[in-house]
C-alpha cells in the first residue's frame, strides 16, 4: 500500500451552493472532476468521503474509490480521519492529503507542492499559499492570509499565524492561503481530538487550532491559486474553464 493517501470530504448541505459536489460541469459533477485532479497528481490512491449517496454513487460510476461516512461531523477534517480509519485500518498509510471536493480547475502540481512542505521539513502539517496579486484580495476577510517565518532554503515558510485581517501590517507581499492539507497521521489523529480553540472560534479558521496547541504547519509557497466553487458566480467560471477546448 502506497504511503500516501488523498481524501476529499463532500457533502451536500452547502448553504450558498446546495448540491454542490453534484453540480455539473462539462457533463460531469463537480467531485468527479476533483477526483480526477487528485488521481492525476500521482500521490497514491483517492478516496471521496462523503455522507451521501448521490455523491458516492457519482464518483464510483466514474470510477473512483468513496466511502460513506457519519452525517454528524462537525468539519471535513473529521469526515477524512473516520475515511483514513476505515480505509486503513492497520494504519499503513503514514500521510493524509485533505483536499477540497469544490476545486474543479486544481492544478494537479499543487498537491505535490503540498506534500513536499511536510516532507522537506519537520512539520506536523504541510500547506501551501501564494503572493495575492490583486489589491482588493489584500482586505478581502474571504481571502485568508497566513503569516510565517522562512525555512532554510527560502521556499517554505513556518506558520505563524492565519487570519482574515489584512496582514502583515506594512509594504511587502501578502500571502493567500491555499486550504489544501497534508497531514501525518497521528497529527491527524491529535487535530481531531482537539476541541475548538479560542483563535479558531474568532477567525473561523479551523487550523488555527493546530497552531494553538503547538503544532507545526509549513507553507510551500506556489505560483497559481485554484478556483473554488462556492458561488454560482463561482459554478459558472469554473464550467467556462472547463468547457474551453484543451
Amino acid at each position: 500500500m502506497a504511503d500516501c493517501l488523498i481524501v476529499i470530504p463532500a457533502r451536500l448541505k452547502a448553504t450558498r451552493l446546495p448540491d454542490k459536489p453534484l453540480a455539473d460541469i462539462a457533463g460531469e459533477p463537480m467531485i468527479v472532476h476533483v477526483w480526477r485532479r487528485a488521481t492525476e497528481a500521482g500521490c497514491g490512491p483517492v478516496v471521496v468521503a462523503t455522507d451521501a449517496e448521490a455523491v458516492r454513487d457519482a464518483v464510483l460510476r466514474a470510477g473512483g474509490k468513496a466511502l460513506m461516512t457519519r452525517a454528524d461531523h462537525p468539519s471535513g477534517s473529521d469526515r477524512v480521519f473516520e475515511a483514513v480509519e476505515t480505509f486503513d485500518p492497520k494504519g499503513e498509510i503514514e500521510v493524509v492529503v485533505n483536499l477540497q471536493g469544490d476545486l474543479p480547475t486544481l492544478d494537479p502540481r499543487l498537491v505535490r507542492s503540498c506534500l513536499a512542505a511536510l516532507r522537506d521539513h519537520d512539520g506536523d502539517i504541510g500547506t501551501i499559499a501564494a503572493v495575492i496579486a490583486r489589491e482588493e484580495e489584500r482586505t478581502d476577510p474571504n481571502v485568508v492570509k497566513v503569516v510565517g517565518t522562512p525555512l532554510k532554503g527560502g521556499v517554505t515558510l513556518r506558520a505563524l499565524y492565519f487570519t482574515r485581517a489584512t496582514a502583515p501590517h506594512g509594504e511587502g507581499p501578502l500571502l493567500h492561503h491555499i486550504g489544501i492539507y497534508a497531514y501525518r497521521r497521528q497529527a491527524l489523529k491529535r487535530f481531531v481530538s482537539l476541541p475548538p480553540s479560542p483563535l479558531e472560534q474568532r477567525e473561523k479558521l479551523e487550523q488555527l487550532r493546530a497552531l494553538e496547541a503547538g503544532m507545526r504547519i509549513h507553507v510551500g509557497l506556489v505560483d497559481t491559486v485554484p478556483l473554488g466553487v462556492d458561488t454560482p458566480a463561482d459554478l459558472k467560471r469554473a464550467r467556462e474553464i472547463l468547457s474551453r477546448p484543451s
